[in-house]
């Protein structure tokens, strides 16, 4: 049988998979978009229609992101909110963001996702919880981008309830009834939600955060994923400012709110997890529950180091993401692994994490908070091809010959060289294969620019 593709010659194939194989100069087949085969430089390598040449370059399964808030690379690094804490950056910028259009939010999906896919990342979710009076069907308008990157997608329809009125944070115009939000969200995962095999698109619910929506909504948002069979996501225990609202307003901890509410399932994965005591780790852990580790934006912000290698042994699928680009300011997850390697190390010695920690979180583990173990997150025949390859050559990888994942992590910094979603290519020599970059980012200036007011 003849591959659609064949990445062969690599200089080691890290394949993630249930035996956590390493191959030197292996070789990975993908045909209809799956993986076909998978091999060692003394297996046979089948034929193909098209070959990628891998020499000298590290293969991994393609990065997962499990966090993102799209639509904040549109005010990256704005002066008045960079040196603020979480709530008071939300407070600034809520009054930007209420401009978010059809228009914005598709341009900023694009060159977000691009951005990612540069680093390595073949699926991205997003967390879009802001939908202004009169914006638009934002939702639509990032998966079209997705679609047109060729990027695999779990967006979620967010939520926001309370306005500042309500004793909320954001503005009375970006808020919905709670009503309005459940019949919307029902309506989102009809229109896009994919169910099969190796999905491009499929759909999450997420109200933003315990503080900024109704009891009410977070328990019939568990009720109407449950009923639709999809996953949910929201912010939960991101810094001692969330822990105090919470005993504040609710009389109880971020986890005991998420128990209250019916959101302690294996449906569930969380943003962030930062606070979580020993007793509250364990619990997470035998629910099933995944967390978004989010490294760049929880130092950035100061919200604290989340108990990675405490969370992952009680079981607690733990993936990355980088967050909104006006907190992390950038959107790399071989940067976010990166830095989810040595805060482990930082936290809890340096013996507690490695690279091949940091990829497995990065890939596998990004797999379980989406609910696709078995199916994305490792090189396995059958699963999905998405690949990412990486160059190991250059100056900044002189010396490093004895462990190529290790230098792959350690050494650097570095981006994939290239990026292959289902099969296709779209990175390329690291260049975005896509001939719309010049295009988006005209776009994506203009409306920058208007919504940081910076020319008026």
């Amino acid at each position: 049988m003849t591959a659609d593709l064949l990445i062969h010659n690599a200089r080691l194939v890290a394949t993630v998979d249930n035996a956590r194989r390493e191959l030197p100069g292996g070789w990975v087949a993908i045909t209809n978009g799956l993986i076909s085969g998978v091999g060692t430089s003394t297996d046979p390598v089948p034929a193909a229609t098209e070959r990628i040449d891998a020499t000298g370059c590290l293969v991994t399964p393609g990065l997962i992101n499990t966090h993102h808030h799209l639509y904040q690379n549109l005010t990256r690094a704005y002066p008045p909110m960079t040196s603020s804490p979480l709530f008071g950056w939300l407070q600034t910028l809520y009054q930007l963001w209420r401009a978010l259009d059809e228009e914005g939010a598709h341009v900023s999906a694009w060159i977000g996702l691009a951005e990612l896919a540069l680093s390595g990342c073949t699926t991205s979710t997003d967390h879009l919880y802001l939908h202004p009076r009169n914006g638009g069907d934002l939702l639509s308008a990032e998966i079209a981008a997705a679609k047109d990157l060729g990027i695999r997608f779990h967006p979620t329809r967010g939520s926001m309830s309370l306005s500042q009125k309500d004793g909320g944070l954001p503005p009375d115009d970006v808020v919905q009834e709670d009503d309005e939000i459940l019949a919307f969200s029902k309506e989102a995962v009809e229109k896009h939600h994919d169910r099969s095999f190796g999905a491009m698109t499929r759909i999450a619910l997420a109200p933003c955060s315990p503080f900024s929506v109704t009891k009410d909504l977070m328990i019939r948002s568990a009720e109407l994923a449950e009923l639709l069979d999809v996953r949910l996501h929201t912010h939960f225990a991101e810094n001692a400012e969330d822990d105090d609202f919470s005993i504040a307003t609710f009389g109880c901890r971020p986890f005991e709110y998420l128990k209250e509410v019916g959101w302690l399932s294996d449906r569930t994965w969380v943003a962030h997890c930062v606070m979580p005591n020993h007793d509250e780790i364990q619990a997470l852990g035998a629910a099933g529950i995944g967390a978004a580790h989010c490294p760049s934006s929880n130092l950035i912000l100061a919200s604290g180091i989340s108990p990675v290698v405490e969370l992952r042994k009680a079981g607690v699928h733990v993936g990355l993401g980088v967050d909104g680009s006006s907190s992390a300011d950038s959107a790399s997850l071989w940067l976010e692994a990166r830095q989810a390697m040595l805060l482990a190390k930082l936290k809890n010695g340096a013996d507690a994490a490695d690279a091949r920690m940091a990829l497995e979180v990065a890939t596998i583990g990004g797999a379980g908070c989406l609910g696709r173990i078995g199916e994305i997150g490792q090189l396995q025949v059958g699963m999905v091809g998405d690949v990412a390859i990486w160059d190991l050559t250059g100056i900044q990888f002189a010396g490093a010959i004895a462990d190529p994942i290790e230098a792959w992590l350690r050494c650097g910094p570095t981006s994939a060289r290239d990026t292959i979603v289902h099969g296709k290519a779209v990175v390329r020599n690291k260049e975005l294969v896509s001939t719309k970059v010049n295009e988006m980012m005209t776009t994506h200036t203009r409306i920058a620019t208007k919504m940081q007011q910076l020319n008026q």
